[in-house]
């Protein structure tokens, strides 16, 4: 393990140690202010994520582009204060606040009462840990795939901790094991969850996205397409004092040639959530082919000029 990975994984390990230790609003404060920090320094994923929410909002000026670029990270930091706090708090008030937040539970309801099982897509935004507690709540466990974080100490954390939570999780890096077992869970008329939005392999489906080509995983539609379970898009972002869910109607796939259409009417029904709430999209990484294009025709050792 290099220095870099076990100050990572030290500094993962605290967190989990210390923040549901301290007072909530105190260890809030905190985050909020590093949040602040980062985005006034406007570095790596800082700077990506103030150009990926220009494709959002065109419209935005410098100014408003830096305000919701702070808000932004301030979301982020949000998230990770949850996460290292959810272990210590009470699942079952969480479903409670959850419950009277979402919208369109009906779909999920309509799709497992036909028993072919669910697929929920979801993006890289809001708390999703949030909306998997609630979904253990309303219909149970429910099987997901993680990336494989780096290093393996800190994956297994990230396991034990939703393992703890109700979620059966499943390495991205699983290839046809991960995906028999998923359409196994479905098979059994169980929901599969699955973070839908960036696509880490190599058989993206290229997608119009904010009217940039980009491409995103095509498994959810492949698992739809499959076994005739239905693939629900989701959308998930924060309120002031909780958080918002919602269930969207079935995105239709009944056959491998569907496929890319599928995949480009979850990106449509991403982008309308993502609009509507742009600080709550976690996305620090290089997205938009263009951004991908331009790091890959980089020379070897070079930065570019301004990078």
């Amino acid at each position: 393990m290099s220095a870099a990975d076990r100050l990572s994984a030290f500094g993962y390990a605290a967190g989990w140690r210390l923040v549901r230790t301290l007072p909530r609003g105190f260890t809030g404060t905190l985050f909020s202010l590093g949040a602040d920090f980062v985005s006034r320094r406007g570095k790596g994923g800082v700077r990506q994520l103030r150009r990926n929410l220009a494709r959002v909002v065109p419209q935005a000026d410098e100014a408003e582009l830096d305000e919701l670029t702070r808000r932004a990270m301030r979301s982020y930091a949000r998230y990770w204060h949850e996460t290292f706090r959810l272990p210590s708090m009470d699942a079952e008030a969480i479903y409670r606040k959850a419950e009277a937040e979402i919208s369109g539970k009906e779909n999920l309801d309509a799709a497992l009462a036909q028993g072919n099982g669910a697929i929920l897509a979801l993006p890289h935004s809001g708390n999703w840990d949030v909306a998997g507690i609630w979904l253990v709540g309303h219909s149970g466990p429910f099987t997901t795939v993680v990336e494989r974080l780096k290093p393996e100490s800190l994956y297994r954390r990230f396991v034990a901790y939703r393992e703890s939570l109700g979620f059966e999780v499943l390495p991205a890096s699983g290839g046809t094991t991960s995906f028999r077992l998923l359409l196994q869970r479905l098979r059994e008329n169980k929901v599969v969850c699955l973070v839908a939005d960036r696509d880490l392999g190599a058989g993206g489906v290229p997608v119009t996205f904010f009217g940039e080509q980009t491409k995103m995983p095509g498994g959810a539609a492949r698992l739809a397409a499959s076994t005739g379970a239905a693939l629900l898009p989701v959308g998930c972002w924060y309120t002031e004092d909780g958080w918002g869910l919602r269930i969207h109607p079935r995105v239709r796939v009944t056959a491998r040639a569907e496929i890319p259409a599928a995949i480009q009417a979850l990106a449509d029904v991403f982008a309308g959530d993502i609009a509507a709430h742009p600080a709550d999209w976690h996305m620090l990484q290089k997205f938009w082919l263009a951004d991908l294009e331009a790091e890959e025709a980089k020379p070897p050792g070079g930065g570019g000029v301004g990078e």
